[in-house]
């Protein structure tokens, strides 16, 4: 899949159900340097709703695009701050 974005890293959270794909987003989050993406694979579908909640929520974060695939769920989060 290619995508616009300048993936900084890439987080594998396939097989993890609710909450580890947002607890493993946080954690990566914030290992990287403002203005960097992160790209997020996740195989549960909650990790939907469950992303855009925790960003929405989250000063210093902004999710930039989710792509519902057949099997995997693959977000893009930026590091704002």
């Amino acid at each position: 899949m290619s995508t616009e974005y300048d993936i900084a890293e890439t987080l594998d959270v396939q097989g993890a159900s609710c909450p580890m794909p947002v607890v493993k987003t946080k954690t990566a989050i914030d290992d990287l340097d403002a203005g960097e993406v992160l790209e997020v694979l996740a195989t549960d579908p909650g990790s939907m709703s469950d992303i855009d909640g925790w960003a929405s929520g989250t000063p210093g974060v902004e999710l930039l695009d989710q792509v519902d695939g057949d099997d995997v769920y693959t977000h893009y989060v930026r590091k704002t701050e």
